[in-house]
């Protein structure tokens, strides 16, 4: 359940677009078992993973564990929801591991990105291709859990 490296930071941000958000980045760690943000909570921040890995999970109703969508590691971005109204988070994430990352405050980066087409852009076709990818494998994770229970109370 990792992210495949085309929709890495490295693999779709040129040097230059690279550094321009890096510029807002700021150096963060988190503990094993931090919740790093819950569904339904402002996103007013995201990250990316220097290192360990961080799990997007997603509530199951029935008072059940939170269900995991997908672990990222290294390079890889974790949130999406800070950049498409209402901002407001659409799943989970909790460190499953000691985690090192930088985080960028939305603000700060959607006004950047409003300030240069180029760099808003390509932070949003980044931002849209993780999106892409977090759907389709939600929606497997999700088949994967209720498929068998469908089956099984056809028959």
């Amino acid at each position: 359940m990792s992210t495949p490296s085309s929709v890495r930071i490295a693999a779709v941000l040129s040097a230059e677009h690279r550094g321009r958000l890096m510029s807002h980045a700021v150096e963060v760690n988190f503990p094993e078992g931090a919740r790093i943000f819950e569904e339904g909570s402002p996103s007013e921040a995201f990250w990316i993973v220097r290192s360990g890995t961080v799990t997007l999970q997603t509530p199951v109703p029935g008072g059940r564990r939170p269900t995991p969508i997908e672990n990222l590691g290294p390079g890889e971005l974790v949130g999406w929801s800070w950049l498409f109204p209402p901002y407001v988070w659409q799943l989970s994430a909790e460190a499953m591991t000691p985690v090192r990352a930088y985080e960028f405050d939305a603000t700060a980066v959607r006004m950047t990105m409003d300030a240069d087409p180029a760099f808003g852009s390509a932070v949003g076709h980044w931002v849209g291709r993780v999106l892409a990818l977090r759907l389709q494998q939600t929606r497997t994770r999700l088949l994967d859990m209720y498929a068998p229970r469908a089956a099984s109370a056809v028959q």
